[in-house]
């Protein structure tokens, strides 16, 4: 069985999805761009600020279904260019716990949703 989650503190899905399904006790996040839900505008031009946005947007799903950062386990990152690497590393390692922090995997990519820098979808556990 699964219960689709959804939150107006994350942009709503720009396609035939949801911003997230829980199955059972996972709960797997689609992946979120540097959307300002309370706007629907794009947060753009630096890329510390595009992260930022992206991992607020992933919290806010995280929240509607009951869980935090630490419920996490698996994360990608998709970045249109890899010399951004360090910089979003830096971001988004500050909503984890070093000693706890998820899988990840961090690719580059020709193009994104709406041409962003930064798109990060998320699993996480119950």
């Amino acid at each position: 069985m699964k219960k689709i989650i959804n939150t107006s503190k994350a942009p709503a899905p720009i396609g035939p999805y949801n911003q997230a399904v829980l199955s059972g006790d996972t709960l797997y996040i689609s992946g979120q761009i540097p959307i300002d839900p309370g706007t629907g505008e794009l947060v753009n031009g630096d890329i510390a600020k595009e992260t930022h946005q992206s991992m607020k947007n992933l919290g806010a799903i995280l929240d509607e279904a009951g869980m935090t950062f630490e419920n996490v386990v698996k994360t990608t990152i998709f970045l249109k260019d890899m010399h951004q690497f360090k910089e979003v590393n830096t971001v988004y390692g500050a909503y984890f716990n070093e000693d706890t922090a998820p899988a990840r995997e961090t690719v580059e990519v020709a193009n994104l949703p709406k041409f962003v820098n930064v798109e990060i979808s998320m699993i996480a556990i119950k």
